[in-house]
């Protein structure tokens, strides 16, 4: 199962991200849902860090697991990118309720 934790702060913005795990829905490099789901972490991460020019620190480990944390508040831009990737985030949950799981963490 993917999980993925999308951490919102006490305005409700997301600063943070958590992508891990694997759906099992086809064998690895030919998941749909994974590749999906890493599509858009990936181009987030991508559009905040290569075009908003964003201040945040990343990882992506050798299992595919990535983390995001903005190091400062997110303004409207930032978050018209965040929220785009948690509505899509949503939809693939949602038609693959057994495969991806999100939890929305408040801070």
């Amino acid at each position: 199962m993917i999980r993925i934790d999308v951490f919102r702060n006490k305005d409700g913005k997301i600063s943070e991200y958590r992508v891990c795990g694997h759906s099992g829905t086809a064998e690895r490099g030919r998941d749909i849902v994974c590749a999906g789901i890493s599509s858009l972490a990936q181009t987030a991460l991508l559009g905040l860090g290569e075009h908003l020019h964003r201040d945040m620190d990343y990882s992506v480990d050798p299992s595919g697991d990535l983390h995001m944390k903005l190091r400062g508040e997110p303004d409207d831009l930032t978050q018209a990118v965040l929220e785009t990737m948690h509505l899509g985030f949503a939809e693939i949950s949602e038609a693959n309720p057994d495969a991806v799981r999100i939890m929305v963490h408040r801070r």
